[in-house]
Formats: C-alpha cells, sequence, structure tokens
C-alpha cells in the first residue's frame, strides 16, 4: 500500500495524491487510513497550513474498491473509512481538491467539505449509492441538496448518473474549469497562495463560514452511517455487488419493498 498513496509537504502545503492508477484509484480501507491519518497530522502540524488532494490527470478516483470493500466492510464508526469522513468536516485548515476524469461516490461526496475545488474539463461527477442498494454518505443527503437545490440533488442521488465540470461549475461545487493537464497545478499554485496568509486568520475565517453546520454535518453523517450499515447487508445491496463483480446488470426486479 506504501506507494497507493503518496504524501508530500513543501512551504506549508501537504499534497495527498491518490496514486492507484491501475485501479482507477479506487479506495481501500488500507487508503482510507493513510488519508485519515495524514489529515490528521496535518492539523496538528504549524508547519502545515493548507492540504490538497489530487489523483491523475485521467481519473480522481472510482470510489470504493469494491472487492476490499465486500471483503471488509465498514465496521462501525471507528473504520478508517468513517475516520477520514469524520475528519473531513473537523479539519481547520484550508482543504483544496484537484479533480479530473471520474469521480465517483466519495470521490464527488468529499469534494463537499473542500474549501475550493479546481476541475479538468473531463471530470465527470457521481454519486450511484442508490443504484447499489445503499444511501448517500459523508452527509452528502444534507450537503449535495443544499448547494445544489432539491431537484438537482434529487436527480444526482436517486438517478446516480454522472454530471460534468461545466455542470458542477455552474452549481458552485468547483471554482475553476482548466484543462486535466493543468488542474493539478492550479489547485498547488493557489494552495502556496493560501499557505503564505496568516494561519489564524484563515482557521478563524474558516471556522466563522461553517460555523453552526458542523455538529449537523456530523450527526448526519452517524445517520447515514446507521442506514448504510443496514442497507448493506440487505439483499439490494448483495445483488448490485454480485452484479459488479460479475461484470452483468443488476436485477432489482423481486426484491422486495422496505422501510430504512
Amino acid at each position: 500500500m506504501s506507494n497507493e498513496i503518496l504524501i508530500h509537504a513543501e512551504r506549508g502545503v501537504m499534497t495527498i495524491t491518490l496514486n492507484r492508477l491501475d485501479r482507477k484509484n479506487s479506495i481501500t480501507l488500507a487508503m482510507y487510513s493513510a488519508m485519515a491519518d495524514a489529515m490528521a497530522a496535518a492539523d496538528a502540524d504549524p508547519a502545515i497550513r493548507v492540504v490538497v488532494v489530487q489523483g491523475h490527470e485521467t481519473v480522481f478516483s472510482a470510489g470504493n474498491d469494491i472487492g476490499d470493500f465486500l471483503n471488509r466492510p465498514p465496521g462501525g464508526m471507528d473504520s478508517p473509512a468513517f475516520r477520514f469522513l469524520r475528519g473531513l468536516p473537523a479539519f481547520s485548515k484550508p482543504l483544496l481538491a484537484a479533480v479530473c476524469g471520474p469521480a465517483v461516490g466519495i470521490g464527488t461526496t468529499m469534494l463537499f467539505h473542500c474549501d475550493l475545488v479546481y476541475a479538468g474539463d473531463n471530470a465527470a461527477f457521481s454519486m450511484p449509492f442508490v443504484n447499489l442498494g445503499l444511501c448517500p454518505e459523508a452527509a452528502s443527503s444534507l450537503l449535495v441538496p443544499q448547494m445544489l437545490g432539491y431537484h438537482r440533488a434529487a436527480e444526482a442521488l436517486l438517478l446516480g448518473e454522472p454530471f460534468m465540470a461545466e455542470a458542477a461549475l455552474e452549481v458552485g461545487l468547483v471554482n475553476r474549469v482548466v484543462p486535466p493537464t493543468e488542474a493539478n497545478a492550479v489547485a498547488q499554485a493557489i494552495a502556496h497562495k493560501l499557505a503564505a496568509k496568516p494561519i489564524a486568520a484563515l482557521v478563524a475565517t474558516k471556522r466563522l463560514m461553517k460555523q453552526g453546520q458542523q455538529q449537523r454535518v456530523l450527526q448526519q453523517m452517524a445517520d447515514e452511517g446507521t442506514v448504510f450499515s443496514r442497507l448493506l447487508v440487505e439483499p439490494a445491496a448483495r445483488e448490485a455487488f454480485n452484479a459488479f463483480m460479475e461484470k452483468r446488470k443488476p436485477d432489482f426486479s423481486k426484491l422486495q419493498g422496505g422501510t430504512t
């Protein structure tokens, strides 16, 4: 796992790079753990003023590694995946992302916790949780309607279909759309510009902008986690994951309805 998450710190900026191109930067529990540890270390280190999360110019992340996820499903709120999720709203310093190509599931939902996002014009954002028999995570059931408005959020979360960089720019999910070969460099330039500013003022300004929201976000994450864990062992999710592994279309037609 040592090279699947790359951590680099320079001039006050920590860069976390998803580096698993052979699997489209799909995220394993070990990768979640590495990212959670890196963000916690960055928040505690006075030498780090800004964090940037980035992928490759062709892909940001395909979301969870399905095989790893099935073999080692999240074991509660202390699991590496939930620890990473909780660390996003708790992170006190500026958090940036550079996103190119597919950004699936957590690859999109983590961006709602970032302060600035720069996208390549090839970026494709999707949150296909329902298609996997699951519910949203990362407090996206709260944050997506807040940013996109209810009807666009319903389209994104209920249908789970991708929306492209220009649409993300229109609704405010990204700050700028650039050629894919420039996205990481643009995010780095902005990060170093921020790192040159007084850190106390940056932290205070971020805290004031998010004041009153953090507890609600954490509660939403906990509520989503409870439902997510229950849905994960139900027939719809099993059918969706089996279909994915068998490279076929899932068939939900014989499943009974239920409540969550």
